[in-house]
């Protein structure tokens, strides 16, 4: 848990969460805050599993799963490729087409071009391509008259990508299952502070849907999980148009660790269906392998 992302603070709530719920189920849990001694550490500690609780770049990119691999330390979640493959938000979508899953319209562009003018008719969003947590999402409204000025956290390479208007679903994937789907409720955009401070969204668990566009983001999901070699859990973001009907429902991303805090969906979905924390965490440890 931990690292050196920009999601490291979440990724300590994520990891001290997982590992008390751990003990609770009756695992002997040794915590680890990722640094730079990883290797030596994870040699020294020689674990049965390691629990994945790192979010962001390094944590779920496909870096530290190759070091798993090469320790042969069994873990959690995703594997190398389909880690590297997902938080690429560009090559997932590919993956999403090539399946024949709908994605809305995106490009790839230099920071300094996204910044220097609209590069997409407005309304759009503009963020990172390789990051998670809605860090640094930029959504540039359909009366901006310049184009989105980015702070420090931005990062050369920038996914602009056409505003979907609508309900914000969810859907995690277990193994080879989708759970209930789950609506996203905030009073602006579905950001960082919304995602992850009490109080910050709403849910609907499970969310209201008529049941064709339920049963489609449940497919869709999983579908992506598929596309992408994802293993374990992981959780698709959905937006849905309703005055479009199924016409108005893509998928947006996927996330291969998803959030394991207070306030994380993918919990609150297996409790829906009956599955306390500690028997999710303990679901993710015993799925856990190499070669993922």
């Amino acid at each position: 848990m931990g690292g050196a992302s920009a999601e490291r603070d979440v990724s300590l709530v994520t990891g001290r969460a997982c590992a008390a719920a751990l003990r609770e189920a009756g695992y002997e849990v040794v915590e680890l805050d990722a640094g730079p001694d990883l290797a030596v550490r994870l040699s020294e500690i020689a674990p049965d599993v390691c629990f994945n609780a790192l979010h962001g770049r390094w944590g779920e990119d496909g870096c530290v799963q190759g070091l798993l691999e090469w320790l042969r330390i069994p873990y959690t979640h995703s594997g190398v490729l389909a880690s590297a493959l997902a938080m690429d938000k560009t090559r997932a979508k590919a993956a999403y087409r090539a399946a024949g899953l709908p994605v809305v319209d995106s490009l790839l562009a230099p920071r300094a071009e996204v910044m220097a003018g609209h590069l997409m008719t407005p309304p759009y969003v503009a963020k990172p391509n390789a990051e998670g947590s809605s860090v640094g999402v930029y959504i540039v409204a359909r009366d901006a008259n310049t184009p989105p000025q980015f702070g420090p956290e931005m990062p050369d390479e920038v996914m602009v990508e056409a505003y979907v208007p609508g309900r914000e679903l969810t859907v995690s994937v277990m193994g080879d299952r989708a759970t209930v789907v789950t609506e996203i409720h905030t009073a602006g955009w579905y950001d960082y502070h919304a995602k992850y401070a009490p109080g910050g969204s709403t849910h609907s668990c499970p969310a209201g849907l008529p049941d064709e566009i339920a049963a489609a983001a449940q497919d869709y999901a999983l579908r992506a999980h598929r596309a992408l070699g994802c293993r374990g859990l992981s959780r698709s973001d959905l937006r849905w148009d309703e005055t479009r009907g199924l016409a108005g429902l893509f998928i947006l991303e996927t996330n291969t660790q998803p959030g394991m805090t207070p306030t994380s969906l993918s919990p609150e979905q297996a409790a829906a269906e009956g599955m306390s924390f500690p028997e999710l965490c303990a679901w993710i440890v015993e799925d856990a392998s190499c070669g993922r």
